[in-house]
C-alpha cells in the first residue's frame, strides 16, 4: 500500500460536480486562485509568481499549465488527472522538504528548472527559477517506465554532483 503525506490535498473529481465541465472548471480555476493569487505561497523561501499570458478564458497561462497537456500552447488538452490534483503543486512547494518529496535542478532551453517529484504518487511539479522568483512552470503525472527511470537518474546525477562540490 502506497502512503499518501497527511498534507496531500484530496482529489478533486469531475463527478462530484455531476459531470458539468463548465462548473468543475470553476471550481478548479477556483482552487487555483485560493492557491496561487490568494494565500500566495513562498517556495524555499521566495516569492512566486504566475505565467499570465497568453490568457485564455481569461484564465492565466499557468493555470492551463497545471490541467493540461500539450506542446504547442493554442492545442493544449484537458488532462482530467491534472484536473483532479489542482491543489497538488502549492502543497508540494510547501512541502518540499517533506521525505517524500524528491528535488533537483536541471537545465532546459538554457533556463533553470526546479523538479519536484512525489514519485510514489507518480507526480512531477515544475518550477522555473527567476531572478527573485520563482514561476509554477507545469505539472503532470508521470507513470511511463522509461521516464521515471529518466527522472531517477536525474535526482541521483544533481545530488552526486553537489556532493563533490562540497
Amino acid at each position: 500500500m502506497i502512503m499518501t503525506p497527511s498534507w496531500l490535498p484530496e482529489f478533486i473529481h469531475l463527478e462530484s460536480y455531476g459531470g458539468n465541465w463548465e462548473r468543475y472548471l470553476d471550481m478548479l480555476y477556483a482552487c487555483f486562485k485560493a492557491d496561487f493569487m490568494e494565500n500566495k505561497p513562498l517556495f524555499q523561501g521566495q516569492k512566486i509568481a504566475l505565467k499570465r499570458y497568453p490568457m485564455s478564458q481569461n484564465k492565466e497561462a499557468t493555470f492551463w499549465h497545471l490541467i493540461s497537456k500539450g506542446k504547442v500552447e493554442e492545442e493544449r488538452h484537458i488532462d482530467l488527472r491534472r484536473c483532479e490534483r489542482i491543489r497538488w503543486p502549492k502543497a508540494i512547494m510547501e512541502n518540499s522538504e517533506d521525505s517524500s518529496v524528491k528535488f533537483w535542478k536541471n537545465i532546459r532551453r538554457s533556463e533553470v528548472r526546479i523538479c519536484l517529484w512525489l514519485e510514489k504518487q507518480e507526480y512531477l511539479v515544475i518550477l522555473a527559477e527567476r531572478k527573485g522568483y520563482i514561476l509554477p512552470w507545469t505539472a503532470y503525472m508521470v507513470t511511463q517506465p522509461h521516464r521515471k527511470k529518466k527522472l531517477q537518474k536525474e535526482f541521483v546525477d544533481y545530488w552526486k554532483k553537489r556532493s563533490r562540490k562540497g
